[in-house]
Order: structure tokens, then C-alpha cells, then sequence
């Protein structure tokens, strides 16, 4: 407090990091003056369910993470559509490029990261989209209502994702990755090979081992890509989803320590400057810069609690990947591959069925785990990876449901109160059930009161389970 005056809070950046992180300092104090600026001009939505546009089972509105009037009505100063072109620390004050310098008394990075374009001939052509935005998305969907034949390039997460999403829309798709498997971040070879053949079932082919070298175009259009064995794919749409990089620049500017990320300390401070801190994923937090939701909500309720006087430490994020492909079941965590000599490794696999599961264990700890095909314990290896908690004896019972003691979690009769259901907003089953209680008996109230599967979706059969059994225990009484 400077004499009594309201903190001045400003916030550079408006996606899931910074406006989650401007409601959770809302609900814990409502006389903080909040400066919010957005590049984009969209009020600010869920980046993760931008594939369900492609598919169609979402519309822009559909996605959105608050509602419109939220910003009056809670007295934040959301500046839409304004980008921040520099930060004075001296004076403490930030300069957008409509002309305002706005000041602060504590400054917050959550710039994201923007997606990687390699640089070779044709890629701005007519046809040629970045998967990142919701103006990304809608460009991809007016392309796809004419083109036949799509190339989607980088075979992550959101590749795969836009190459389904884009199969469902009767395109012929091919996914182009260099690596030599599908998702090798996440997944070993085996589980690599497996997921190529599932997706080829439904529509879409793979190139892996390959590199992109230029795009064909004609007439300032796109009609094909080039890679680097000579074959020429043809395309009337090319989709990059080759990854992404934290956009660092208004930090670097400033002075400020940046190495992948903003370097942060474990109040998620700047280590040059107390009064900047940073989240999301243009921060990095002891050598680690996390790309995925969960972590950025975590670090946005420590920061929050941090800046509303609370002694709050972010020690960082212990990290679950689901992918969100329609007739896809994929869950990963940790470490995936093959392990050391200390690790016991337990494996299953039917490729003509899709299926592959791992767990790695250390030490009597799950340490990592795939799930690919049939997710049935995802939610009980969630829980145990994230608790560090000792393991059955029965390792089957971790691959396959009701084989052991090891019932898996998402069975809502055996869930404990205090178990995680929604890893990205850390929502417990006690709280669905209290939630419940109250008269919530759907998923969308209980998601109004906890936020539960408004992150990465991946936790609402549990949700529903849970209130049916809840339901279902009501009617035997």
C-alpha cells in the first residue's frame, strides 16, 4: 500500500494465465486498482478447447472463460485489443501502443508463447495458418469449407488435434513430423507407433522422420508442401502446428534475466526485479517452462495469494497430458521413456486394438505412465503420480481396471474425499460432493461453484460419475 491508495496491479497479457490470475486476486480482494491488457481482442477463452471449433462442437462464445460483463462488473480495467510495447522499471510504468503509460506498483508477465513458423519459401501464402488463436482457428475452418486435402505440420498435441478435427470435416489429411514418433515429448516409440496406426483408422495419415523444406504456391495460394526426400504433397490448406516459443521480448527489453522463459524465483518473482513477476508459460521456474494448463492456473492462484500479502511458494507442477481427439483416449505423465536400471518398467500392448499402457516406477513411486487406447486408470495413476503415494503390490491393477485392490479411481463409490478429480483447477471429489449437497446435480453448476472440467475437459466423465452415483445414492435411500 503506498499511504493507504489502492496496489496498482497490471497484468501484460490476457490468455489463461492472466485472467485467471486477475479473478483469483478478484476473490481475495476487491480493492486492488487491476490493469489488464490483451493482445487479442477476444474477451478471454479456454486456447485448449480451440480444437473443438475445428470439429465443430464449439463455437467461439462456447469457449469463452468468463462472461462478458465480468471485467465492469468486478471493476477490473480490461484493455481488449492493446498490445504493451515497453516497460520502464525505473518508473515503474508500462507503454502500450495506443500511447497510454499506465503505472503500476506490481507488474505481471503472462505473455504466453507464440507458435513457431520455420522460415522457408511459401509459408505465407494464401492457406498457410498457425494454430494458436481463435483468429488462427477461424481462418483454418473458411479454408477448409473449399480445400480437399490439408497438411498439418508438427504431430504434438494440437497437430493431432487439428489433423482429427480437420478428418471429421471430410478433408484428406496428412500430419508431417520430424521426430521419428508421433508426440516423442510424451510418449516412447512403441506408444508413438501405436498412436499412428490409430489415427490412420480414423482418417488421417502420418509422415514421421520428415522435414518440411518449402510450400508450393500458385498465384499467391498454396498447393502443396515439399519435403526433404524430394516428396511434394499437395495441399489447399497447411496447417503449422510445429510448437511453440515464450514470447520474452517485452522482458528482455526491460533487463530482465530470461533464459527459455522469464527466470523466476519460488514467489514467482523476477530475480532482477521484486516488483515483476511472471506466469504461465513465458515464465521459468527452476530450468522449467510448463506448456500446459494446469501448471499456469497453480502458479496464477500462488501469485495471487502472494500479491494479496499470503505467503504462498510455487515449487512446480507435476504434469498430466491428455489428448483431446474424437476416438482418441491418450493420457501421459512423467517420465515416459524407457527408464533406467533402477526402474521397473510394467508394459502392455495390442497395436490391432489401439491399446498401450506403461507405468515406470522408482523407488515404490509411479514416475510416469501411458495410457493409450483405454484410460480406465488414468485417474487412479493421476493420483497416485501426483501424491507420490506407495503402489500396490499388484501391478496389473495399475494397467487394468478391477484386477486388484487398485480400483481405479474414476469408480466414484471408491474415490476419497480428498482425491483430485480436476487436476487443472485442483478440485477434489469432497468438493463435488459438497457442491452436490448444495443442490448442484448437473456438471455445468458444479462447474460455476469449483471450475471443475473448464480446463482441459479431461475430468468430466469422472465429474458426471460422481454426481450420478451421488444421485443414484439418494434414490436407495
Amino acid at each position: 500500500m503506498r499511504g493507504g491508495a489502492p496496489v496498482r496491479i497490471v497484468i501484460v497479457g490476457n490468455g489463461m494465465a492472466g485472467s485467471r490470475l486477475v479473478s483469483e486476486l478478484r476473490a481475495r480482494d476487491r480493492n486492488q486498482r487491476i490493469t489488464v491488457f490483451g493482445a487479442e481482442a477476444w474477451q478471454p477463452y479456454n486456447r485448449v478447447l480451440l480444437s473443438s471449433m475445428l470439429t465443430g462442437a464449439a463455437r467461439a462464445g462456447d469457449i469463452r472463460l468468463i462472461d462478458p460483463g465480468w471485467y465492469t462488473a468486478n471493476d477490473v480495467d480490461a484493455r481488449l485489443g492493446a498490445e504493451v510495447t515497453g516497460i520502464d522499471r525505473e518508473r515503474k510504468v508500462v507503454f502500450s501502443a495506443d500511447g497510454d503509460v499506465t503505472p503500476y506498483d506490481r507488474l505481471v508477465l503472462a505473455t504466453g508463447s507464440a507458435p513457431v513458423v520455420p522460415p522457408l519459401p511459401g509459408l505465407d501464402a494464401d492457406g498457410v495458418v498457425a494454430f494458436r488463436t481463435i483468429d488462427d482457428c477461424q481462418a483454418i475452418l473458411r479454408h477448409a469449407e473449399t480445400a480437399r486435402s490439408a497438411v498439418v505440420v508438427g504431430g504434438g498435441l494440437l497437430g493431432l488435434e487439428a489433423a482429427r478435427g480437420l478428418a471429421g470435416r471430410g478433408l484428406r489429411v496428412t500430419v508431417v513430423h520430424v521426430a521419428g514418433h508421433l508426440m516423442d515429448r510424451q510418449l516412447d516409440a512403441e506408444a508413438g507407433d501405436v498412436l499412428q496406426r490409430t489415427i490412420a483408422g480414423l482418417g488421417v495419415g502420418t509422415l514421421v522422420g520428415a522435414r518440411l523444406t518449402a510450400a508450393h504456391t500458385e498465384h499467391g495460394r498454396v498447393t502443396g508442401v515439399e519435403l526433404d526426400d524430394g516428396t511434394v504433397l499437395p495441399a489447399d490448406l497447411v496447417v503449422l502446428a510445429c510448437g511453440v516459443r515464450p514470447v520474452t521480448g517485452l522482458a528482455r527489453a526491460a533487463g530482465l534475466t530470461v533464459d527459455r522463459g522469464v527466470v523466476v524465483d519460488d514467489r514467482l518473482r523476477s530475480v532482477d526485479d521484486p516488483f515483476v513477476h511472471a506466469i504461465g508459460e513465458c515464465a521459468q521456474h527452476q530450468g522449467n517452462v510448463y506448456g500446459l494448463v494446469a501448471p499456469a492456473w497453480e502458479q496464477a492462484a500462488i501469485l495471487a495469494d502472494v500479491l494479496t500479502g499470503g505467503d504462498a511458494r510455487y515449487t512446480g507442477s507435476r504434469l498430466v497430458t491428455r489428448l483431446k481427439a474424437a476416438g482418441i483416449e491418450l493420457a501421459a505423465m512423467g517420465e515416459t521413456g524407457l527408464g533406467d536400471d533402477e526402474a521397473e518398467v510394467v508394459r502392455f500392448t495390442d497395436p490391432t486394438r489401439g491399446t498401450y499402457k506403461k507405468v515406470v516406477i522408482r523407488g515404490d513411486r509411479l514416475v510416469g505412465a501411458i495410457l493409450l487406447g483405454e484410460t480406465g486408470t488414468a485417474g487412479l495413476l493421476t493420483q497416485l503420480y501426483d501424491r507420490v503415494a506407495p503402489l500396490p503390490a499388484d501391478r496389473l491393477g495399475l494397467l487394468f481396471p478391477g484386477l486388484s485392490a487398485a480400483t481405479p479411481a474414476d469408480t466414484p463409490v471408491r474415490i476419497p474425499d480428498a482425491a483430485t478429480v480436476c487436476d487443472c483447477n485442483n478440485v477434489t471429489k469432497g468438493r463435488i460432493r459438497a457442491c452436490w449437497e448444495a443442490g448442484a446435480r448437473e456438471v455445468s453448476a458444479v462447474a460455476a461453484q469449483t471450475r471443475a472440467t473448464t480446463g482441459c475437459g479431461g475430468c468430466r466423465d469422472a465429474v458426471e460419475g460422481i454426481l450420478g452415483w451421488l444421485d443414484a445414492q439418494e434414490t436407495v435411500r
